[in-house]
């Protein structure tokens, strides 16, 4: 599903006025009936339709991220995946003011880089790869990877997010991302290894284990590598859900 297929930022639109437009024919922004709507919500729909063309040939994806309610942020996917960031970090726990971030992998563009503590994991090299999305992509990173990199780090992360882990529970896909990984069929070349394994890890490398480093960096990315199909996966099932299902109704 695109954004020119929204008519839900509007004032005065909701999820049941969307949908039954989607259902009466008026699937995008060019076939919009204006009369199929009050003349209050036909102006302000043509009002958003105006604006909502100039940000998007712009490129402005911070724009839709304001406009959009949060339940439909995975809407931005299909207009900005091509610069989306997919990223995952690991730490040495769970608190942001004490323990440290050990790892960074970034899937953008189709590679994949990770960032390692005491070697290139850095304020700048951490804001630069921010910086050069449009859409980053993660699974709780909004309460868990950005605070802590923010904190950690003491940057600022402005970009627009999508976290997975909220449509995933809007599809019923519920658990950590290695459980929702296996009901959907993806694979991990390292299935075994968790996040307390990832502490872990880190630890034996700072006790000069052979091995540890590469066995958690490699984890990490795979971490971020997955989020790609795993958005991919959850996209493609709320626009048959959401999208699909009330258009098929005009079709009907």
């Amino acid at each position: 599903m695109r954004i020119e297929n929204s008519f839900i930022p509007a004032n005065g639109v909701g999820e049941t006025t969307e949908r039954e437009l989607w259902a009466q024919g008026s699937t995008d922004w060019d076939c919009f009936e204006t009369s199929l709507v009050g003349p209050k919500t036909a102006d302000n729909i043509e009002s958003f339709i105006e604006t909502a063309r100039r940000r998007l040939d712009a490129g402005d994806a911070a724009y839709f991220d304001e406009v959009f309610p949060s339940s439909e942020r995975w809407r931005l996917y299909e207009n900005f995946r091509d610069e989306a960031c997919f990223f995952d970090i690991e730490t040495t726990g769970l608190n942001q003011e004490y323990n440290k971030v050990t790892t960074v992998s970034y899937h953008h563009a189709g590679e994949t880089t990770t960032l390692v503590r005491g070697d290139d994991l850095t304020a700048d090299a951490v804001q630069a790869a921010v910086d050069d999305a449009s859409l980053l992509v993660s699974f709780n990173g909004l309460r868990f990877d950005q605070p802590f990199l923010e904190t950690s780090f003491g940057i600022d992360v402005d970009c627009p997010h999508l976290d997975l882990m909220y449509p995933c529970k809007t599809l019923d896909l519920s658990g950590g991302l290695k459980t929702i990984e296996r009901e959907i069929g993806l694979e991990r070349d390292r299935p075994d290894i968790s996040g307390q394994d990832a502490v872990r890890l880190w630890k034996e490398h700072e006790a000069g284990v052979d091995g540890a480093l590469e066995t958690l960096i490699s984890y990490n990315r795979e971490d971020a590598v997955n989020l790609k199909t795993l958005a991919e996966t959850v996209t493609d099932r709320l626009h048959d859900r959401v999208f699909e299902r009330a258009r098929q109704r005009s079709v009907d």
